[in-house]
């Protein structure tokens, strides 16, 4: 395979990933906005926590000398000033998709094309936050059409793998982002660690990454931080962990070496951080802080991110 054709279909599956991370961010914030009037007596910062959690935050504040709901969603859902914006990811989705049309299925493309005429639409009538849960709706959707076209349709070859990389460098960063900045940013200074408000927040984190049932069959009790930090971060069997990411990340970059006939510094970088996490304890992330270690975690992945751009893509 061509190392441009291998970019445009890392890159296409990144953006697409990156589009749902940040409607479920916004689908976190907005939930939390929606609590009831009793939890949000407290001076909340959840429209802020967005923007911090989708790494936009500097950006935002160049254009804006406020924080709103409707400049958030206008920010993070379709502004030409952020490259991560919603819009903007399927626009260069689009573009990658084209670039490899012949290693897409035909359901893969229709999946991208049409989200990216609906996406459009909505730009034209303006998203508002009464209609902000419709407009999320869609763009989780399609991700997920998206992802299943690919994981039922695709030949399992050189094409398949690297889109899978894509999605699981994206996934896991995410991921990350959001267990950092609950525990750090979003439980206001005056509210109860362990009260109301910090477990309707605890809960809408679970709901951002679809594993509040997950975590209810797994830990069989209410819910307490460690236990959704260890869920999040240390069990493969939650397909949004870091633990599952790196599994998955290791196991294609093998594919791709065995194919090649050779292994590189990205197949040594992705074993080396999955063996951490297969080795890990959630009582010595605490111990070691959790704050730090997910930064350090962010850190490797965008070194593994780079490695696989050297190895491959460049």
């Amino acid at each position: 395979m061509l190392s441009r054709d291998a970019d445009s279909l890392y890159w296409l599956s990144r953006y697409v990933e990156r589009a749902e991370n940040t409607a479920r961010v916004l689908d976190v914030a907005y939930r939390m906005a929606s609590m009831p009037i009793a939890y949000n007596e407290a001076h909340t910062n959840e429209w802020e926590s967005a923007l911090v959690t989708a790494g936009a935050i500097d950006q935002f504040r160049t254009v804006y000398d406020e924080v709103t709901p409707e400049r958030v969603i206008e920010f993070l859902a379709f502004s030409d000033a952020n490259p991560s914006s919603i819009q903007r990811c399927f626009d260069t989705a689009r573009q990658n998709a084209r670039s490899v049309r012949g290693s897409l299925t035909s359901e893969m493309w229709e999946a991208i094309n049409s989200a990216w005429l609906d996406l459009r639409r909505f730009k034209a009538e303006k998203v508002q936050v009464e209609n902000l849960p419709t407009f999320l709706n869609l763009v989780k959707e399609t991700s997920l059409r998206y992802d299943g076209s690919a994981m039922r349709t695709m030949l399992r070859n050189d094409a398949y793998w690297f889109s899978r990389l894509g999605v699981y460098i994206e996934r896991a960063d995410n991921t990350a982002r959001v267990l950092d900045v609950k525990y750090h940013v979003l439980l206001p200074q005056d509210a109860e660690v362990g009260g109301g408000i910090d477990y309707y927040q605890w809960a809408a984190i679970l709901r951002s990454v679809s594993a509040l049932v997950s975590y209810q069959w797994v830990y069989h009790q209410n819910l307490r931080p460690w236990l959704v930090a260890d869920l999040l971060i240390l069990r493969e069997e939650m397909p949004r962990s870091l633990a599952a990411c790196y599994a998955a990340l290791s196991r294609h970059l093998d594919d791709i070496g065995h194919r090649y006939g050779t292994s590189g510094p990205s197949q040594r970088l992705a074993r080396a951080s999955h063996a951490r996490l297969a080795n890990q304890t959630i009582e010595d992330i605490f111990q070691h802080g959790l704050h730090e270690f997910l930064q350090e975690f962010i850190a490797e992945n965008n070194k593994l991110g780079l490695a696989i751009t050297n190895q491959y893509l460049g």
